[in-house]
């Protein structure tokens, strides 16, 4: 594919794009569209909506039943960027991968391979795809707007259904350190995937993220949120610190983890 990115839809505050060099045909971004925005009830609750959003197109068009998202914070992926996709600009951005029975090639796949070495989706079948992306994301955004409940497949939930979290009975999020430099943050509240979550609980994660101290000559963190098959396992976001001084990558660990490699591999 060429560099240009192509925009499939956007929002109030958030544009849902194909990325410069997409890995697979259910990579797509969800891209802040003023990157001075502030990250708050109005702008978390588009960035919920258009997650769903994506999430039925590509049910609609790739059969996607499975999903997960990776982002980086205060960090930029350097040279080979073994583990995460490649940065394309600063614009704060996260990477939706929707997995689908019978695909070709997987994102985990893809991930573990330098930068340079990848494959790709190529651009000309990638053309039709996203035309038929197109089409969903309008379709289902027209379908929420004149309906509360959800929609077929991976649900669309319009913005003014998905409500705020109560936060006078104690924390929404929790951050636990299960290592050096990892950390897992999670919703309080029994929830297994990022459709489920309120705007309250994730901008407390969110906040919890913030207050992740740079010690030890930290720069940011490498982030990805899987989603549980197991019932009554929580949603994660693992948090891995980045340093361009590190001398070991943490994300070719994380990826061999039972529970990320399911969602990426």
């Amino acid at each position: 594919m060429g560099l240009e990115r192509r925009l499939l839809y956007r929002s109030g505050f958030w544009e849902i794009a194909r990325p410069r060099h997409p890995l697979t045909a259910g990579h797509i971004l969800i891209r802040l569209s003023d990157p001075s925005t502030e990250f708050a009830q109005a702008s978390a609750s588009d960035w919920l909506f258009c997650h769903n959003l994506v999430r039925a197109a590509l049910h609609d068009v790739l059969g996607a039943t499975r999903f997960a998202v990776m982002f980086a914070h205060r960090w930029h992926p350097l040279g080979s960027a073994i583990g995460e996709p490649v940065a394309e600009s600063s614009t704060p951005t996260f990477h939706v991968f929707g997995r689908w029975d019978g695909e070709t090639t997987t994102p985990g796949a893809q991930l573990s391979l330098p930068a340079h070495r990848r494959l790709g989706e190529p651009d000309h079948p990638l053309e039709a795809t996203d035309a038929a992306v197109r089409e969903a994301l309008r379709r289902r955004r027209s379908e929420a707007a004149v309906s509360s409940g959800p929609q077929a497949g991976d649900a669309v939930v319009p913005a003014s259904g998905l409500g705020s979290a109560a936060s006078d009975s104690g924390p929404l999020a929790r951050a636990v350190q299960t290592g050096p430099g990892h950390t897992v943050i999670e919703p309080v509240r029994a929830v297994a995937s990022v459709r489920g979550i309120l705007p309250a609980e994730l901008l407390a994660m969110a906040a919890a993220l913030a207050e992740l101290p740079l010690s030890g000559g930290l720069s940011g963190f490498s982030c990805v949120a899987v989603e549980s098959e197991s019932a009554g396992t929580p949603l994660r976001v693992h948090a891995l610190g980045r340093s361009a001084a590190e001398e070991v990558n943490p994300l070719e660990d994380l990826l061999r983890s039972p529970e990320v490699s399911l969602a990426l591999l």
